[in-house]
């Protein structure tokens, strides 16, 4: 399909290899399912290969070329080496053709409709950067449970925002903690923006700074660089990170009927584990729409590589 800029709201997400394109696909199909009133729009590197766009074009997705953004002053993500590719999250600031844009990640599925973040309030872009509602995010958590030793040392139970809020879990389903509590950072999973050229060059401005050497989350820390304080904090529900359902970390707030989108974060992930392998039920919850999306797309004869069936 060629590119489309007709919708002025879009879901989008970022492609850069076939690595994460089962995601993609199943977080399409899950959209769809919670009938989402608007479409989502895949921004692909020049690294996306011709299978892949073949993948896309055949299911009918909107889909629009985008820069690979990276700083002047690289950091070694060896550890890490998916975060050489999450500059480029940061591009639908640039899209000025959309009226809102929400950055999904492909590892993440939507459970219950939330399209209600095409409407929250944010500034509009004729504010520029002097507003104090520049995007609205989730937390991330800082807790680092799985102990990883090339985490900030700050990343702490004490420090995550998360945490701030076991006393009041009913609260937590529909608010976020304050935006500067701890660490303050949000993460790059979901972003809700009002695309803005003048936001959107103060980002790129960053990106030459040298300070880019010592951000740890690439653009989850950029963010929360440039803009402490001056974002909005959305309940976790709406970026559900798998870890926050584990037993000791933030089972105390989570609630399965409650969350609308699930992020599968860390590796494996749900699509790289061999049938029956998963030890979390999160996975298994992405692995039941995975086989629901392959047998939608085979009912409409649409056939390839990347309808494997986990189940």
């Amino acid at each position: 399909m060629a590119e489309s800029t007709g919708p002025t709201k879009v879901w989008t997400t970022l492609i850069t290899n076939n690595a994460y394109l089962p995601g993609l696909l199943t977080l399409e199909y899950s959209l769809r399912k919670t009938n989402s009133k608007y479409p989502l729009l895949v921004l692909y590197t020049d690294s996306f290969p011709a299978d892949g766009h073949a993948a896309l074009d055949s299911r009918g997705l909107m889909k629009k070329r985008v820069s690979h953004l990276s700083p002047s002053q690289h950091k070694d993500y060896t550890n890490d080496p998916r975060f050489y590719d999450c500059w480029s999250k940061l591009t639908p600031f640039s899209l000025v053709e959309y009226e809102r844009v929400v950055q999904l990640d492909s590892d993440m599925v939507v459970l219950q409709n939330m399209d209600e973040l095409m409407d929250i309030e944010l500034d509009p872009p004729a504010m520029g950067v002097t507003g104090n509602r520049v995007f609205a995010a989730s937390h991330a958590c800082v807790c680092n449970p799985l102990k990883k030793p090339h985490y900030p040392k700050d990343w702490i139970p004490s420090n995550c925002a998360f945490t701030s809020q076991h006393s009041t879990p009913d609260e937590a389903q529909t608010t976020g903690a304050p935006c500067i509590f701890g660490i303050g950072q949000p993460n790059g999973g979901l972003q809700v923006v009002n695309p803005s050229q003048a936001i959107y060059d103060k980002i790129i401005s960053q990106l030459d700074e040298a300070s880019t050497s010592n951000y740890d989350f690439a653009d989850q820390s950029l963010l929360s660089d440039l803009f402490r304080g001056r974002w909005v904090p959305l309940p976790y529900i709406y970026n559900a990170l798998k870890t926050l359902r584990w037993k000791g970390v933030h089972d105390t707030i989570w609630r399965d009927e409650n969350v609308k989108n699930v992020h599968c974060i860390l590796s494996p992930k749900p699509w790289d584990e061999a049938e029956k392998e998963s030890n979390d039920e999160t996975h298994e919850w992405w692995k039941d729409l995975n086989a629901e999306r392959v047998r939608e797309e085979l009912s409409r004869g649409v056939k390839d590589g990347f309808q494997v069936n986990y189940r």
